[in-house]
């Protein structure tokens, strides 16, 4: 089964919404939909951290 296009996944994903969307939430889906697929591309190439560290990173902020 082929890759959707970018074009084609935004166009499912405009779709999936209320026709009475605004703009504004639109966009907002969209953004939130390649904040997700950068979240899985991030972890399947091991570029996360352990919640140890980002409770350690989160702690020296306070200092």
């Amino acid at each position: 089964m082929p890759v959707p296009t970018a074009k084609e996944q935004m166009f499912e994903i405009i779709q999936s919404q209320p026709d009475d969307s605004s703009y504004e939430e639109l966009l907002r889906e969209l953004a939130f939909e390649q904040m997700v697929e950068r979240g899985f591309d991030d972890a399947d190439r091991g570029r996360t951290l352990s919640n140890e560290e980002m409770e350690r990173r989160i702690s020296s902020w306070a200092k």
